[in-house]
C-alpha cells in the first residue's frame, strides 16, 4: 500500500514512522518553509498540569504514556537522541490558594494517570533549589512526570526512522488533485505521484493545500515567539519545567539553555519576524517568574506557526475516500502528534485506531 504524507513536521514525521513501521510504501513531500511550529517549538509534555477541556485530554495523556515507548524505539533504530526526557515540572504561583487548586487538580489526574507521578507542594527555597533562577517568594507544586522534549531533534528521528524503513522524502511544494474514484494525485518535485491514500500533514498550511480540491478546513496560524537563554557554566540539565499558570512557560535543556516561550498571536498571518512587541512579552514573563534569567545570554528567538482550529481541538481522521488529515494541534503539536501519528497510519491504512477520535473528526466543520 502506497501512502503520501504532505508534511514533515512533528505530525507528518510520526505518520510517515508509523507507516513505516507497518510496511508501507511511504513518500513525504515537504517545502520546507520557514516557520513551522515543530522547528519552533520545545515541547512539555505534562497534560496533568494543563487545562484542556475534557475531549482533549483522553488524547493528550494517552500521548504522554506512549512517549517513553516511543522514544525508546527510535533511539534504538536511529541510535539519535530524540531529547524525551522526564525532568519534572513545576507549578509556580506566590498565592496559596492558586497552589491549593493546582495541587487538588493534579492529585485527581494522577488517579488515573500514574504517569503524572508523584505530587508534593514545596516551600520558595525548595523549588529555587530546583530551578535556581526563580523568584524568591514563588511556592510550587511539583509532579515527578513531567517531560520536555526539543520538537527539531524528535522530528529528526521520527524521519531518520522512517527513511530506514523505506520511507522516501521529496523536498517540494505539493499540489494536489482530485482523482475519481481515489486518492489525490500529488505534483511533487517534477513528478507526479499516485497513491492508494494521501495524509494531509501541512500544519497550518493545511488550509492552503486542501483548497485546491475544493475543501475547506478552518486551520489557521497563530505565531509564537520562543526565546532561548545561555546560562554559561551553568548545568541546566535536570532543571524541571516551570508552569507560572498563564500560557507562558520555562524549561531548560543540556547545555545551559533554558528556553521561555511563548507568544499566541492570532491573526498575524504568515508574518516570520521576531517583533519587539513579542520580544517584549516573553522577557517581562520571563523575567517576571524567574529574575534570575535577568543576566543570561539572549540566543536566539524563535518564530512559528501552530495550526490552529476553532475548537482547539486537532482534526484527525477521513475527510473523503483516500484523503486522511493529520493536522490543527495548535500548541499541544509535541505533547500529541507522536501518538495522534499513530492513530492516523492506522486509519491510513483502513484499520481501527483503538482510539475514540471522534471530537476530532474532520466532519464537525461544514468543508464544502
Amino acid at each position: 500500500m502506497r501512502v503520501i504524507v504532505i508534511g514533515s513536521g512533528i505530525s507528518g514525521a510520526a505518520t510517515a514512522y508509523h507507516l513505516a513501521l507497518r510496511g508501507a510504501e511511504v513518500v513525504v513531500v515537504d517545502a520546507g518553509l520557514a516557520g513551522t511550529a515543530t522547528e519552533a517549538g520545545a515541547g512539555i509534555v505534562s497534560p496533568w498540569t494543563s487545562h484542556w477541556e475534557d475531549a482533549l485530554f483522553p488524547l493528550a495523556s494517552a500521548a504522554a504514556a506512549y512517549y517513553p515507548e516511543l522514544a525508546g524505539r527510535l533511539a534504538e533504530e536511529t541510535g539519535e537522541p530524540t531529547s524525551y526526557q522526564v525532568v519534572g515540572g513545576m507549578v509556580v504561583s506566590a498565592d496559596e490558594g492558586e497552589l491549593d487548586a493546582a495541587e487538588g487538580r493534579l492529585a485527581a489526574r494522577a488517579v488515573a494517570a500514574p504517569g503524572a507521578g508523584e505530587i508534593r507542594r514545596l516551600d520558595p527555597a525548595r523549588a529555587r533549589e530546583l530551578f535556581p533562577p526563580l523568584a524568591p517568594g514563588l511556592g510550587a507544586v511539583h509532579l515527578s512526570g513531567a517531560a520536555r522534549v526539543d520538537g527539531r531533534r524528535v522530528r529528526r528521528a521520527l524521519l531518520t526512522a522512517a527513511r530506514h524503513r523505506g520511507a522516501r522524502l521529496v523536498a517540494a511544494h505539493a499540489r494536489v488533485s482530485p482523482r475519481p474514484g481515489g486518492a489525490p494525485r500529488v505534483l511533487a518535485g517534477g513528478e507526479v505521484f499516485g497513491a492508494d491514500v494521501v495524509v494531509a500533514a501541512g500544519g497550518a498550511w493545511t488550509g492552503e493545500l486542501l483548497a485546491q480540491l475544493g475543501i475547506r478546513v478552518p486551520v489557521t496560524p497563530q505565531r509564537g515567539q520562543i526565546s532561548h537563554f545561555d546560562l554559561p557554566g551553568v548545568d541546566t540539565a535536570a532543571w524541571p519545567v516551570v508552569l507560572p499558570g498563564t500560557s507562558h512557560y520555562l524549561l531548560a535543556f543540556p547545555g545551559s539553555r533554558v528556553v521561555a516561550g511563548a507568544t499566541r498571536e492570532a491573526g498575524a498571518g504568515f508574518d516570520h519576524r521576531v517583533t519587539a512587541a513579542g520580544q517584549r512579552e516573553v522577557l517581562d514573563h520571563a523575567l517576571a517568574v524567574a529574575p534570575g534569567l535577568a543576566d543570561a545570554t539572549l540566543a536566539e528567538t524563535r518564530v512559528g506557526f501552530r495550526p490552529g482550529t476553532p475548537d482547539g481541538l486537532p482534526v484527525l481522521g477521513e475527510v473523503t475516500g483516500g484523503l486522511v488529515l493529520a493536522t490543527g494541534f495548535g500548541a499541544a503539536g509535541l505533547t500529541l502528534a507522536p501518538f495522534a501519528g499513530r492513530l492516523v497510519a492506522d486509519l491510513a491504512l483502513g484499520e481501527d485506531a483503538g482510539f475514540d477520535l471522534m471530537p476530532c473528526a474532520p466532519g464537525r466543520f461544514a468543508l464544502r
